[in-house]
Order: structure tokens, then C-alpha cells, then sequence
């Protein structure tokens, strides 16, 4: 699937302009992450072996569900709709993945998700995510104002402290 192609998806799904804008966002800064990566891991004489297009691909159709819901749900909705399409395991998990930096199955319970895991495995499905936390509006925010909301919104600690992590992860990639 290429660039043109996901857009067009996105449109088919009911996704908003805003959405579709909010997935480009999140695509581009999903997809500088992983090429940092790869080129940080290549400086250190590792290869991370990212898979740059997966990512992009991945973050643009991130949101596709929100074109059916706004919902928590939409992750689930939207891993759907891309199974429907034919899409590829790796998109499907990083769409259902997505959420937050993930939500366990005892959560996914309690949210009335079915009931399993929704947590990023690979890094691939955490970049999205993690590129996915980071975009207030238009712009990059960082950590700090992250948790600050997630602190607003009154989230457990433990759920904070999984965006958290996957900060660390991500940013211990980097260099």
C-alpha cells in the first residue's frame, strides 16, 4: 500500500479532513523516529532494520476506526475495517495497538473492549504510538506536557507510567 492509496482508504472509511490531517502528522513524525533509529542503531554498528514504510503507512492509517467512532473503540473498529481491506498483519496491529501506549487486557475489560491485549510489540507499533502521543494539534509536544494531561484526565499511575516507558524506549534509541 502506498501513500495515495491509505489516504484514499481513509476517505472510503468517513474519515474528517481533520482526522486525515491529524494521521499525516503523525505519519511524518512516526516515520522521521524510525529513520533516526535506523541511522542512530547503523552510527552504534547495530541495524535496528526498522521498516520505514510500515511506519508511515501504519501512521497514516492509524485513526482510520474514527471514521466509524470516536470511541476508545476505535482501534478495534479501525483494525477491522483494515482486515475488510485486506491489509497486511503488521497494519492491522499497529491500528489496534495504537491506543495511548497501550491498554492491557484487564483494562480492555474494564474500557468494554474484548477482552485481550492491546499492547505495541514490535517497534514499529510503538513508534506509531509513541509519534501518536506526542502530537498536540499540529505540533510535537513533549513528555512533560503529556503526562500533564494524562494527569488532567486523572489516569491511573500505572497507565501514565506505561507512556512513560515507552518514552524511555524510544528515546534510548535515539542519539
Amino acid at each position: 500500500m502506498n501513500e495515495k492509496e491509505a489516504i484514499d482508504l481513509l476517505i472510503k472509511s468517513g474519515c474528517s479532513k481533520d482526522v486525515i490531517r491529524h494521521c499525516r502528522i503523525v505519519a511524518e513524525y512516526a516515520r522521521k523516529i524510525a529513520a533516526r533509529i535506523n541511522k542512530c542503531s547503523e552510527k552504534k554498528g547495530g541495524s535496528a532494520n526498522i521498516d520505514i514504510e510500515t511506519v508511515f503507512i501504519g501512521g497514516l492509517l492509524h485513526d482510520i476506526g474514527r471514521g466509524k467512532t470516536h470511541g476508545i473503540d476505535h482501534a478495534v473498529v479501525g483494525a477491522a475495517v483494515a482486515i475488510e481491506n485486506g491489509l497486511s498483519g503488521k497494519l492491522v496491529n499497529i491500528i489496534e495497538r495504537h491506543v495511548g501506549a497501550g491498554i492491557t487486557k484487564e483494562d480492555a475489560i474494564l474500557l468494554g473492549l474484548p477482552a485481550r491485549d492491546y499492547l505495541p510489540v514490535t517497534i514499529e507499533e510503538k513508534i506509531v504510538a509513541h509519534a501518536d502521543n506526542l502530537i498536540i494539534g499540529e505540533r510535537v509536544g513533549d513528555m512533560e506536557e503529556v503526562v500533564s494531561s494524562l494527569r488532567k484526565k486523572q489516569l491511573d499511575e500505572k497507565t501514565i507510567r506505561r507512556f512513560i516507558d515507552l518514552d524511555n524506549e524510544i528515546s534510548s534509541m535515539l542519539c
